[in-house]
């Protein structure tokens, strides 16, 4: 499938999030906040908040709602998670689901602690492919699902110090004996 990088990045911080515990109205919101930090190469803080979700390394201002769910600091105002499921609807249509499903079952095999420190190297080995010359955010690539499934399998070859990664490989191996 083509899609830009950009909702595919979005979606796996997204996961990433639910994994790590927070609610999917929450998650949707981070994920935003996040993949629009890294679209710009540097975060910025537009207020002050004494309290931060780090997710993938990064810290993140979030306001609290009165119910307890946590939500993105936009420019001042929480970060609804609508307009990102909207988004993430329309780049991926109907392939939604089976990306969804196949980054979820990625998540699913590390423990959380690792996830959250190795979430972007496992991004860059399932990230889209983007055909030559073209190159940058705006841009379609080819995202191949089978990708993301292979990622931690990707992840282990080129990082000889993802002992979480080894471990989650090792223990699926004996889930499936």
């Amino acid at each position: 499938m083509r899609v830009n990088r950009a909702p595919v990045l979005t979606l796996w911080i997204a996961v990433v999030a639910e994994r790590l515990g927070h609610p999917p109205e929450s998650a949707l919101s981070l994920a935003s906040a996040l993949a629009g930090t890294a679209a710009k190469a540097k975060a910025v803080t537009t207020s002050t908040h004494t309290e931060v979700v780090t997710l993938l390394g990064h810290d993140i201002p979030v306001f609290r709602a009165v119910g307890g769910a946590i939500y993105a600091d936009a420019n001042g105002q929480p970060s609804p998670a609508e307009p990102v499921r909207r988004y993430l609807d329309r780049a991926f249509g109907h392939h939604l689901g089976a990306v969804r499903a196949a980054m979820e079952e990625l998540a699913a095999q590390i423990e959380a602690e690792a996830l959250n420190r190795l979430g972007f190297r496992l991004y860059d080995s399932f990230r889209p492919d983007m055909p030559e010359p073209v190159a940058g955010w705006g841009s379609k690539g080819e995202l191949r699902i089978e990708r993301i499934r292979d990622a931690l399998q990707s992840l282990a070859e080129t990082d000889q110090d993802a002992v979480a990664v080894r471990r989650a490989l090792s223990a699926d191996m004996l889930r499936r004996t």
